[in-house]
């Protein structure tokens, strides 16, 4: 017995004075002094080295989005990294296609500041803001769904497209935590936004959003996105949705109301169960002031809604159904992946122009 307590405890020394020695080497092998960042070609900034990228335009205001807190999984955070990024991660490649790694694209939460740099940050990103907001009101729209009102507080008004999206913060981590949410409000609205947030058990975004009460405060950074609604009236509008897919969907067609109640336009929403449906009413209230909207609502799992008595089937299906080969028109998808994906392939199927579609998988 003696002897297994001897091991033990020599077992216990080597492990603590292994942790130690590791400490000791982080503290001075890891010590990159200070790093200097220029941002392109124009602003520079110096930090301390050690940290990620992402952390580092951060904690310049410079916000990148990046809804995975850093982890590498979402691939948001990209940026060019000219000079003092060192080689392309493994865990970047997934996310980077051929040109991108050619054109030195990374992924700014894989990488490490540990000299001086030379980034390119797309310009949009530098007029991204961040805001302090409360809480203005809060509604189940489904079991799962909450439909949130932000009013704005610093700043008091933000300027958005419709269809583009924020990152909201959540607190209590040591780490920055941001998780992104569609807008679901119209861009005329300045001074609040509307979104809608599906409780994901465990998900730290969702949780706390559907945890906040009226009056609390939240800080958010936008908007970002690339949905780019045509000016040209004569274009067609296709707004395809699942699940909180309906936010952008919501604010493109809300902004489209406003500004040409004529404009020919569609929205297929896909759900699994009449509990599932959101917003049917309304948007059957609006194509009283916008007679070319047609409105399509279909579920996957009809024989768990024996009183529906609309379309049945996945979304992509009715897309096929209803939509012709001709015309000037936009597709805007935004949904689960494998909606979007079988929503493309049909969108190819109809002639649709690569540039004419966007879309945001969540």
């Amino acid at each position: 017995m003696q002897q297994i307590l001897l091991a033990i405890g020599v077992l216990a020394g080597l492990g603590g004075g292994i942790t130690v020695l590791l400490l000791i080497a982080n503290r001075f092998l890891c010590n990159y002094g200070p790093c200097t960042i220029q941002i392109n070609d124009e602003e520079s900034f110096t930090i301390d080295g050690g940290v990620s990228l992402l952390d580092a335009l951060y904690e310049k205001k410079i916000f990148i989005p990046s809804a995975c807190g850093g982890q590498g999984t979402c691939g948001f955070c990209k940026v060019q990294v000219l000079g003092g990024g060192g080689p392309t991660l493994p865990t970047e490649e997934a996310y980077l296609n051929a040109e991108e790694q050619q054109n030195q694209t990374r992924l700014a939460c894989q990488v490490k500041v540990k000299q001086d740099m030379v980034v390119h940050v797309r310009e949009d990103y530098l007029n991204v803001q961040e805001f302090q907001a409360t809480v203005s009101r809060g509604t189940m729209m489904t079991d799962d769904t909450r439909e949130i009102g932000l009013k704005l507080i610093e700043p008091n008004e933000i300027e958005f497209h419709p269809g583009q999206y924020v990152q909201i913060r959540v607190p209590g981590h040591d780490e920055v935590v941001y998780r992104a949410y569609s807008i679901s409000s119209a861009p005329s609205n300045k001074g609040e936004i509307e979104l809608l947030v599906r409780l994901i058990p465990g998900g730290l975004g969702s949780t706390y959003l559907h945890e906040l009460e009226i009056g609390e405060e939240v800080t958010f950074t936008g908007p970002y996105g690339e949905f780019e609604l045509a000016e040209d009236m004569d274009t067609e509008i296709i707004c395809v949705g699942g699940g909180c897919g309906m936010a952008p969907m919501r604010s493109i067609l809300r902004h489209v109301a406003e500004i040409a109640p004529d404009r020919s336009c569609w929205l297929f929403f896909g759900a699994r169960t009449h509990e599932d449906v959101m917003y049917l009413n309304e948007f059957k209230e609006l194509q009283k002031t916008m007679p070319n909207l047609r409105v399509h609502y279909s579920l996957s799992e009809p024989e768990h809604s024996p009183d529906w008595a609309g379309e049945t089937g996945y979304i992509h299906t009715r897309v096929e159904h209803h939509i012709g080969q001709e015309g000037k028109r936009q597709a805007f998808l935004c949904g689960p992946p494998v909606m979007i994906d079988a929503t493309m392939e049909v969108l190819g199927q109809k002639q649709f122009a690569e540039k004419d579609v966007f879309y945001d998988k969540f």
